[in-house]
Formats: structure tokens, sequence, C-alpha cells
């Protein structure tokens, strides 16, 4: 295995937990089971990115092992993935608020994201040859498995 297919592992063991974890904090965060606290919730799902970030990035400067230097051009697209993080973090909250179930929203979520992905990248970076037509049956797949993790859910 390759060192950086750890941190692909980390992830999807974080982003996992999450959806359901952030749901958990929301119907819960409220004086009783009736005062749910999506918003609340979200406000310490930013907090805690913060201190994570910050505190990562301070100690690896102050230690010298991350330079000081920032390009414009890096600092504003690292802020929009931010706001499309957040966007998207709070795009999950409210669909909890509005009726959708851990169950239900990470199968969507965790589908559609990667298709999303590949196609902001094909949009930047547009391909140099046709297409493969497979790329489209693999969406249709990745509809298709969804659509069977949500139908077949243990209950």
């Amino acid at each position: 295995m390759k060192f950086w297919m750890l941190f692909v592992l980390l992830t999807v063991l974080t982003w996992g937990a999450y959806v359901p974890t952030i749901h958990h904090g929301q119907v819960t965060i409220g004086k009783d089971a009736a005062d749910k606290g999506p918003l609340r919730a979200f406000l310490f799902v930013g907090l805690a990115y913060f201190v994570v970030a910050g505190g990562i990035l301070v100690g690896l400067l102050v230690a010298k092992l991350e330079p000081w230097s920032f390009r414009a051009e890096g600092v504003k697209f690292s802020f929009l993935a931010g706001i499309l993080g957040a966007i998207g973090a709070l795009g999950i909250v409210f669909a909890f608020k509005y009726g959708g179930l851990p169950s239900v929203v990470p199968p969507l979520v965790f589908a559609g994201a990667p298709i999303m992905s590949t196609i902001v990248v094909m949009l930047w970076h547009r391909p140099t040859k046709p297409i493969n037509p497979m790329f489209f049956v693999g969406i249709v797949i990745a509809a298709i498995g969804t659509a069977m993790v949500l139908r077949y859910k243990p209950s």
C-alpha cells in the first residue's frame, strides 16, 4: 500500500463517521429532545475546523516544517475550498433539519460528490481525448449502487 493511501483511509473513516456524528450532535445539543439545534451544532463544526487547522498549521510553522510563504492564487482557491466545504456541511445540517436521515443522507452525498469532483476537474483540465463511454456507465453504476444501498440498508 502506498503511504498516501493511509490518508485516504483516514478521510474515509472520519468523513464516513462525520454525517451520523453531526446528526447526533444536532439532535442532542438542546436542553431536551424537542430542542434540536442544527445551526448550533454547525457552529461547533466550524470551531473544530478552526482549532484543528489552526493548531496543526501553527505547530508546523513554529517547528519550521512548513514555510511561511503564501501565494495569492493558492490562498484564494484554498479559501474557496473552505467555503465550499462549509456550505456542503451546512447542506448536510439542513438535510437533517428538514427530515433527512443518517441512513439516507450519506449514501447520496458520498455517491454524488466523487462524480461532481470528477466533472469539476474535467472542466478545469479539459480532456484531450473523447470521454470513454465507460465513464458514463460508471456514473449509472454509482447511481444504481446508491439506490441499492438505500433500498436494502439494514433497518
